[in-house]
């Protein structure tokens, strides 16, 4: 059984006659289709979408409140059979910065029950209407199609304007990218004229055209194959010879730095993420831009489409985390460590994961400690003796 049939082959499905597309505020038709850009191929945006989806791929997943355990005992090792939490994020993250629309679907088991969830890539995505429920219609490359219930997909986006429930398309990025295209046949133009020679003459007793054609396959010919050398050689029927100077452009650095800058504006980084440089409060800065938003949106879709209205009103969701203090100097993890462990704030595994350590065997490390010059400020005096009488 393939992956289409485990993921639609046992859902589901509306008869081929529905009642059209599902009728929305701002599009009756409401469709997605994925943008036939280049972005992908571009070495720059390669490099900006990844350092997003690396970073995200290593946030944890954290279930709250004891509803569904069976799926909640699958969601601890994995969202699929296939997938890594972490393979998970990083292709979501991938497929929404590239079509600003990620579409999450069930995974059915042998039952019709709902054993995980996968990210999928169609081609087309519709609306449809069918007994007055709203039904996603997926169409894919290779012209596969399947439908599911809306209210069991879960659906992430960006840039969303004009659709009630798809994303814009890239095509913002479309003159960067070829000013882009441009700058990189300019170096390779300038590459291939550098290693050219061109000349121009005049050439004097030749008034027929094919006379004109096997003189210049003879000058060919005899300066540079066989045994010419590259020498030329003009003889006296030649006057006037010059060099021609090609003169490439080529886009300066100062150009170029906005041209990257676009790219980085619009996916949110900037070069110390994508060098791995950024620490402390650049890191700090990046994660609540670039992933808490992620975090949070993903954990709000995933919680709705998961569990029910009165499960989710008992406590039950879905939640993405990081230690963001595992990004700081080390004189900031010291100090951090230091004054937060010994007031009683983070115990000794806590200390221990900020410095990418494992936790105490037995659970030895969970207990928490304090100075003991502390006091509680209710046992003290106003003259500061101890509240105690003697």
């Amino acid at each position: 059984m393939g992956l289409f049939q485990k993921l639609f082959g046992l859902s589901p499905s509306p008869s081929k006659k529905n009642d059209g597309f599902f009728q929305t505020l701002t599009a009756y038709s409401p469709q997605f289709t994925s943008w036939s850009g280049y972005l992908y191929e571009s070495a720059l945006v390669r490099s900006s979408i990844d350092a997003r989806a690396r970073h995200i791929s290593k946030l944890k997943i954290d279930i709250e409140g004891a509803a569904k355990p069976k799926l909640r005992t699958r969601f601890s090792q994995a969202p699929n059979e296939w997938q890594t939490w972490g393979q998970f994020l990083y292709r979501t993250s991938t497929i929404l910065d590239m079509q600003n629309t990620t579409f999450i679907v069930p995974v059915f088991g042998a039952f019709g029950e709902v054993t995980g969830y996968f990210p999928v890539l169609p081609s087309r995505c519709e609306i449809i209407d069918y007994e007055g429920e709203p039904w996603l219609r997926y169409t894919f490359n290779n012209g596969q199609v399947a439908s599911v219930e809306l209210a069991l997909c879960g659906i992430m986006t960006k840039f969303q304007y004009s659709d009630d429930f798809f994303g814009e398309n890239n095509s913002a990025l479309t003159d960067t990218m070829n000013l882009m295209t441009l700058h990189s046949q300019s170096i390779r133009e300038a590459v291939k004229n550098s290693n050219t020679f061109r000349f121009m003459a005049q050439v004097n007793n030749f008034t027929k055209s094919d006379d004109l054609k096997k003189e210049r396959e003879r000058f060919n010919r005899e300066n540079f194959q066989g045994e010419g050398g590259g020498l030329l050689l003009f003889p006296n029927t030649y006057q006037n010879v010059q060099q021609i100077n090609a003169n490439s452009f080529t886009t300066d650095a100062e150009q170029m730095k906005l041209i990257q800058t676009n790219v980085f504006n619009y996916f949110g980084v900037n070069e110390d993420i994508l060098q791995n440089k950024a620490y402390g409060d650049a890191w700090q800065a990046f994660y609540e831009g670039a992933i808490e938003p992620f975090a949070i949106q993903f954990s709000d879709v995933m919680t709705k489409v998961i569990y029910t209205a009165n499960e989710r009103s008992n406590g039950n969701m879905i939640m993405l985390t990081a230690n963001r203090l595992q990004y700081m100097s080390t004189t900031e993890k010291l100090d951090v460590s230091s004054q937060l462990s010994d007031r009683g704030i983070l115990n000794r595994d806590d200390v221990r994961d900020i410095w990418n350590l494992p936790p105490i065997p037995n659970g030895e490390g969970q207990a928490y400690i304090i100075r003991g010059e502390y006091k509680n400020a209710n046992d003290v005096n106003d003259d500061g003796g101890d509240g105690d009488a003697d």
